[in-house]
């Protein structure tokens, strides 16, 4: 660790001194802190940061930078697709994703550096529980799924494959997920197999390029972004481990999505199939003002262009058939080589493009009081997982449907969208029409049939409860032998022991 003296020199090199200017009232403990959180921040690096952060604050406030006039779409014979490829194409697409997972060839990787502050909850969002019947969490469905798919592939290849999960955390997340999976004995997956590390944190900074105070001992700090991803691969050696593993292909995604395939093996399948070192799945996006992000390309080089970015009459264009041209909307789930990831971490990285976000941050003044302001005075910088996709020498887009992918959990219940109850709503509604498609009758509390509903809105629920385990069925598959012809009651909680019990009644 940094003295005292090694300290002060580091800041004032980046002209951040008044970091300091506490010291004198505080602990041995706080003193030792707050030493070790300089000793993190390298001085040339921290001298930039902080020039970009105010610099940047400055354009954010003035710039328009409008892309459209660069803007062109993902060429068609770039983009696979769940709706128009025919059946057996989706099937040599699943079968090749099933070979690459049982030759150990597959990992996925989880973004899970953010806290659920928009939820209301002080834990990381993959704890939290929507309310389902089983009372799982997120970490739990998906751990449930890993399991499922690996049972998937040895299956059909008669191997014993493993599909590592790596968990990127942050500061904030590291030490609650690895209790959370430690308490819960890693939901049956082996503790060797799920890899958790923590991405980088960098100082919030004010409008004059200072670094924020958020105690007398402490720096206002804040993660790197999604974006981060790349340096702590290098700066946790995952990507040597992925090496050792063998590991040759990865299924990046953000944990905030309750319906994510993980290592879902029809976009893997696609992907190698294509050749691509690169891949995005996107939804169509709902309405042209829809606030997601749209992939595209710019200049010739694939991005992700935010709605913010984009004029309301370029997201109003159509193509011949009536189609939006700027449909792709980004849903944070992506492939990616791992000779992709190495080449980003080691020769692209510090190209990535810095996105700001202004925030109220909580500081102390210059009397040490705790100021919490009522308007944004601080800059946090962060980039963007997506900004690699201009590096890849061939990218890849891949359109799923939203009602089967893309329910996103990110506010607490009260507002419209991406809230607890749409999530909910959305796995049971998906549940209920694998129930159906099965040939599964679900009767009222008078025993007769409820008619059944093959579509509902986000705002509905399903006329029946049906959660189906994801141990029993990884996406809607094997359960015919279970539930054809079979009359179900609501709710129906379907894990493996009430699979057993019906199969007994087959």
């Amino acid at each position: 660790m940094l003295s005292f003296e090694e300290a002060k020199a580091r800041l004032e090199t980046a002209g951040q001194s008044h970091v300091l200017q506490f010291w004198p009232e505080l602990s041995a403990e706080e003193s030792s802190a707050l030493l070790e959180e300089i000793s993190r921040l390298q001085p040339e690096e921290l001298l930039e940061h902080c020039r970009a952060a105010a610099g940047a604050a400055s354009r954010h406030s003035s710039a328009d930078g409008r892309l459209d006039a660069r803007m062109k779409p993902v060429p068609p014979e770039f983009i696979g697709s769940v709706r128009k490829s025919e059946k057996e194409t989706l099937q040599l697409w699943g079968d090749e994703g099933l070979l690459q997972i049982s030759q150990d060839r597959v990992a996925v990787l989880l973004l899970a550096g953010g806290q659920g502050t928009r939820l209301g909850v002080p834990y990381p969002k993959g704890m939290y529980s929507v309310g389902l019947p089983s009372g799982k969490t997120l970490y739990q469905i998906q751990a449930e799924r890993i399991q499922k798919v690996q049972e998937l592939a040895n299956v059909k290849h008669g191997s014993r494959c493993t599909i590592p999960w790596y968990i990127m955390t942050s500061e904030f997340t590291l030490e609650p997920t690895e209790k959370f999976f430690k308490d819960n004995e890693y939901f049956g997956l082996c503790p060797s197999n799920v890899v958790i590390f923590e991405q980088r944190m960098i100082p919030a900074v004010g409008f004059d390029g200072k670094i924020i105070l958020e105690k007398k001992g402490k720096i206002a700090m804040a993660p790197d972004g999604n974006g981060g991803l790349y340096r702590a691969l290098v700066d946790n050696k995952i990507l040597e481990d992925m090496q050792r593993r063998g590991v040759e292909y990865l299924h990046v995604y953000c944990v905030d999505n309750i319906l994510v395939k993980m290592a879902d093996p029809v976009f893997i399948g696609f992907c190698v199939n294509k050749g691509a070192d690169c891949g995005a799945k996107v939804v169509d996006k709902a309405y042209p003002a829809e606030p997601v992000g749209v992939v595209c390309r710019v200049d010739g080089l694939y991005q992700v262009i935010e709605y913010s970015e984009i004029q309301p009459e370029t997201a109003e264009l159509r193509g011949p058939g009536g189609e939006l041209l700027f449909s792709a909307g980004n849903i944070c789930n992506h492939f990616f080589t791992r000779d992709f990831l190495k080449d980003v971490a080691e020769k692209f990285e510090s190209q990535l493009k810095q996105h700001v976000a202004i925030k109220k941050v909580p500081f102390v003044d210059g009397e040490g009081n705790l100021v919490k302001p009522t308007k944004p005075n601080g800059i946090k910088m962060e980039k963007f997982v997506f900004d690699v996709f201009q590096f890849s020498k061939k990218f890849v887009a891949f359109e799923v449907l939203r009602e089967e992918e893309f329910s996103p959990l990110k506010n607490a219940d009260g507002v419209p969208l991406d809230t607890p109850t749409t999530a909910r709503r959305s796995l049971l509604a998906q549940h209920y029409r694998w129930a159906l498609a099965a040939g599964g009758i679900f009767l009222d509390e008078q025993d007769k049939p409820i008619p059944p509903k093959h579509s509902m809105s986000q705002n509905e629920d399903p006329p029946a409860i049906c959660e189906i385990s994801p141990l029993v069925s990884y996406f809607g598959e094997g359960l015919e032998k279970l539930l054809k012809q079979k009359n179900l009651r609501s709710p129906l909680l379907l894990d493996e022991n009430e699979a057993e019990n019906l199969m007994k009644t087959t």
